[in-house]
């Protein structure tokens, strides 16, 4: 008898703190959700403290601090040599790719429900202070918000997938966008490619209050490259990788 794939779905997210460094990106997300407030309520203007400025600005961290959690969950078999005890107990690793998506997703689903809530609080701290204290955001702006933190974990994920090691998974992550933007600069020719293949810049519009159809089109595009195809070359690596 198969084990049902929710049950799949919590072990994986128990793995995500299973190990030091899964716990302590855990602990810096929540640190860095905390801290953004902390910038605004310290040093930002009366006007910026509002619940949309709070939420923008709190988002941040957790963009840049999940994908790498999503590289160490998809690689945590090959790199903590676990990989014969987990396939072994689970034979289709296709159900064990699944699992550890949808954990992937609910951590980032729930991450931007803590910067809702951490905005919230900030924001009431701020009226306290004689900040603006609107409460005023955009609908949009809450579900691109989470739609962005998933597409990048999930291209990390992709990365770890693919590359199956995490310092190389790691340092590709991060090192792609930078050698993209220094050929974007040097070779002006690649500006126009880049406006539909670079991630960092068709997900731009995300953090804006509406998003047009020719901008949904190219986050279609660059989501295509950097995450759907790392994770379909991914996921037929491990499916076709001998387990020692």
């Amino acid at each position: 008898m198969s084990i049902p794939l929710p049950r799949l779905t919590l072990v994986e997210l128990r793995k995500l703190a299973d190990t030091r460094a899964g716990l302590w990106l855990l602990v810096l997300i929540g640190l860095g959700v905390a801290g953004t407030a902390v910038i605004l309520l310290g040093w930002a203007p009366d006007e910026e403290l509002t619940f949309a400025g709070f939420l923008g600005f709190g988002l941040a961290p957790s963009v840049v601090l999940l994908p790498v959690l999503g590289i160490l969950s998809m690689t945590g078999e090959w790199s903590q040599r676990t990989a014969l005890t987990t396939f072994a107990l689970v034979p289709s690793r296709l159900r064990v790719i699944a699992a550890k998506l949808a954990a992937g997703v609910l951590v980032a689903l729930a991450t931007t429900a803590l910067t809702l809530l951490l905005a919230a609080a900030a924001n009431l701290i701020g009226m306290a202070r004689g900040g603006d204290g609107s409460w005023h955001v955009a609908g949009s702006l809450i579900w691109q918000g989470a739609l962005s933190e998933v597409l990048f974990l999930l291209m990390g994920m992709a990365f770890g997938a693919l590359l199956l090691s995490s310092p190389l998974a790691i340092v590709a992550f991060f090192a792609l966008p930078t050698i993209s933007g220094i050929l974007r600069e040097t070779i002006k020719a690649l500006g126009r490619v880049s406006g539909w293949l670079d991630l960092g810049i068709t997900s731009g519009p995300l953090s804006e209050p509406s998003m047009t159809s020719g901008e949904y089109a190219r986050l279609a595009v660059s989501c295509l490259v950097w995450v759907a195809l790392p994770l379909v070359l991914g996921s037929v690596r491990i499916l076709r990788r001998e387990v020692a």
